[in-house]
């Protein structure tokens, strides 16, 4: 089979992600090096941004968290792709993108999620009661459910709400899928 070509360089964490994406599909990174990414990265990072496009894809832990909240602060309209923390768990224990099935890659990948220019919130701190992810016993795991069915990332309650308004996610698309996963 022939690996899916990504036209936009791909910002990852370390030399071990650019190899499991490698693996997958065909791609050029541009490696932070850890979560203290220096001025020369950021540079780099927007000669690709304006170039060819960009996809943060950094590791569902907090240093990945803080690498891609450091690159948002400075390029707000980049594209993001997610992998979930039980799709990228390793033998040993360890989280990240280097852990991650090829295939959880590619899907990964097939569902990049870009900033809206609207910074109307959308999505209320209402809505999330009225939906159960905010403020019930099952709360955590809806959020869990949903965000693995978006391929956001998962987030608490407020960063939720930030996500989903971020992206411009409808509310007919969140009650579809919380109808789906409540059928199961």
């Amino acid at each position: 089979m022939e690996k899916p070509v990504i036209k936009e360089v791909i910002i990852v964490e370390g030399k071990d992600d650019t190899r499991r994406l490698n693996e997958a599909v065909s791609c050029e990174t541009i490696e932070t090096k850890g979560s203290a990414i220096d001025e020369v990265v950021l540079k780099e990072i927007e000669v690709a941004l304006n170039t060819r496009g960009a996809i943060i894809f950094t590791d569902p832990d907090y240093p990945g968290q803080k690498i891609r909240n450091t690159i948002l602060e400075r390029f707000p309209d980049i594209k993001e792709a997610f992998v979930s923390r039980s799709k990228a768990k390793g033998r040993n224990g360890g989280i990240g993108i280097e852990h991650a099935s090829k295939e959880s890659i590619i899907e990964s990948l097939s569902k990049v999620y870009t900033s809206v220019s609207d910074s109307t919130p959308h999505i209320t701190i209402s809505d999330m009661v009225g939906w159960g992810l905010s403020g019930s016993k099952e709360a955590a795991v809806k959020r869990t459910r949903l965000c693995e069915e978006l391929n956001i990332g998962y987030a608490n309650a407020g960063q939720l709400r930030k996500k989903l308004n971020r992206y411009g996610i409808k509310h007919e698309q969140i009650e579809d899928i919380l109808k789906a996963v409540e059928g199961e």
